[in-house]
């Protein structure tokens, strides 16, 4: 949804709800709770205009803490509920809150489906790879080896990457962020909502009691800057404590390789440059992880196309301009009909 209405005075605080907002303590999500809230207020959000819609997980209750028109929905079909709702009212922006159990399991065929019809909505997926709300059995996105209450003697299964899963189902905006990085985590809320058709955001987060500091390899601060590669349009894919360290392509393959500035003849020139237009760069940046690759963090793709909504409208007015008003009498009644005789 494109349209920003700038409103004065307006503050985080204005989006939180009267409940108690009730995680565990240290939940990741209080973090995305504060950062949603706060992006709302710096959009000029008008909360009468504003609805969120969940499915079913930790994650979920967002909802209630929001001081906007809320939907908590069943297991994986927030996305379907998400399209209902702004098919039925243009006016309103819709966000989706889902975990990668709801969002990639259950609710996988939604998801999937949302995306490659580009919903005008945003899609907020909160990965913290393990089902929370059910008590730490595995997630779509455990990684192989993952010891949990259903996989106890670890995990064998390859895990869903959801960037690669959001690109590969055709969406028009991927993006990724962590929990605790507020400021950048903002930014990234920002752009999504201000994207025309479906946004995919992947957020890292941390699951205090069943998968605590599952993401700390590239999250911990004494590695963050060797471990995360902040990727911003038309700036050189660099990173590390100097930003000495950078990604290009492998010569002769459609490979990427870390190479170190101003080392084997290596120059800032020779460094890809980040293209959030590009889907297959952006695919190539999501499959990245430690340790031989950084965490590519960020817009890893934006490429917009007209909304499914804005086209189904415009299809229904076609169709109302050329037959008129509609008439459900005349239509139940259209064709072969029959009286029962009493």
């Amino acid at each position: 949804m494109t349209a920003t209405i700038n409103r004065e005075n307006v503050n985080a605080k204005d989006f939180a709800s009267d409940q108690e907002v009730r995680w565990c303590p240290g939940c990741g999500d209080y973090a995305v709770l504060k950062a949603v809230q706060r992006a709302l207020a710096e959009l000029g959000a008008e909360k009468e205009k504003t609805v969120f819609i969940s499915g079913i997980g930790c994650s979920s209750r967002f909802p209630y803490y929001l001081s906007t028109y809320g939907f908590h929905t069943i297991h994986g079909r927030a996305p379907a509920v998400a399209t209902g709702v702004k098919l039925a009212n243009p006016e309103l922006d819709v966000w989706v809150v889902t975990g990668d159990g709801d969002g990639l399991s259950i609710g996988g065929n939604h998801t999937l489906h949302t995306l490659r019809r580009n919903v005008d909505l945003q899609i907020l997926l909160f990965n913290n790879e393990i089902y929370g709300l059910t008590k730490g059995q595995y997630s779509p996105t455990s990684r192989r080896g993952t010891r949990s209450p259903s996989t106890p003697y670890g995990s064998v299964e390859l895990p869903v990457i959801p960037a690669e899963f959001a690109l590969g189902a055709g969406a028009r905006f991927v993006a990724r962020s962590v929990d605790s990085q507020q400021s950048h985590l903002c930014e990234i809320l920002k752009r999504a909502r201000q994207h025309r058709g479906a946004s995919f955001v992947e957020i890292y987060q941390n699951c205090v009691v069943f998968n605590d500091r599952t993401f700390s390899r590239f999250t911990d601060k004494n590695v963050a800057a060797d471990n995360q590669l902040l990727v911003e349009h038309g700036k050189p894919l660099l990173f590390g404590q100097d930003r000495r360290r950078g990604l290009r392509m492998k010569s002769g393959c459609l490979e990427i390789e870390v190479v170190t500035v101003g080392e084997n003849g290596v120059t800032e020139s020779d460094v890809l440059v980040h293209d959030e237009t590009n889907r297959n760069l952006a695919a190539l940046l999501a499959s990245l992880d430690t340790p031989d690759f950084p965490v590519a963090l960020g817009v890893l793709y934006c490429n917009p196309a007209v909304p499914y909504d804005e086209e189904v409208r415009a299809q229904v007015e076609a169709a109302r301009s050329k037959a008129g008003e509609p008439d459900l009498n005349a239509l139940l009644r259209r064709g072969q009909t029959w009286t029962i005789a009493g």
